[in-house]
């Protein structure tokens, strides 16, 4: 694997992680919390390993420009800024999440999920919305 290679990895992660963010909810929802755990402890390691990705992409190719035209780009932008600023938080709103369920903090941990499940799907789909824009419909 090449560095070249690590956009098609991370939006493959991205991809994984939106499945098994579903899947834990679906779980929880049907009150089978052991496989709710299993899901969305999956999630936030895909999630991890994406990020580390991401960095190392970024650290060692540097900035990706947008080669779209001036009406893509009115549409890529919004959605990469919207994308980008969501994802800054989401690492600390999984861990407090985590953490609450894991240690047995249920209350809390359903209260910091009402806004972690739908930003960390937000995030996890539109990272893969921009990497089909920025390496299959740009220029």
């Amino acid at each position: 694997m090449t560095v070249s290679d690590l956009p098609h990895l991370n939006a493959s992660l991205n991809a994984l992680s939106t499945v098994l963010i579903v899947a834990g909810y679906v779980m929880v929802r049907r009150r089978r919390i052991a496989a709710h755990k299993a899901c969305m402890l999956s999630a936030t390691g895909v999630s991890a390993a994406f990020l580390v990705c991401y960095l190392v992409y970024h650290y060692t190719a540097g900035h990706t420009t947008f080669e779209g035209s001036a009406a893509a780009k009115a549409v890529y932008y919004p959605l990469l800024a919207s994308h980008v600023l969501l994802a800054a938080a989401t690492p600390v709103l999984v861990g407090l999440a985590v953490y609450r369920g894991l240690r047995g903090q249920i209350d809390r941990h359903r209260r910091i999920v009402k806004w972690t499940l739908p930003i960390w799907l937000y995030v996890s789909v539109t990272g893969v919305l921009v990497y089909l824009v920025l390496y299959h419909f740009s220029g």
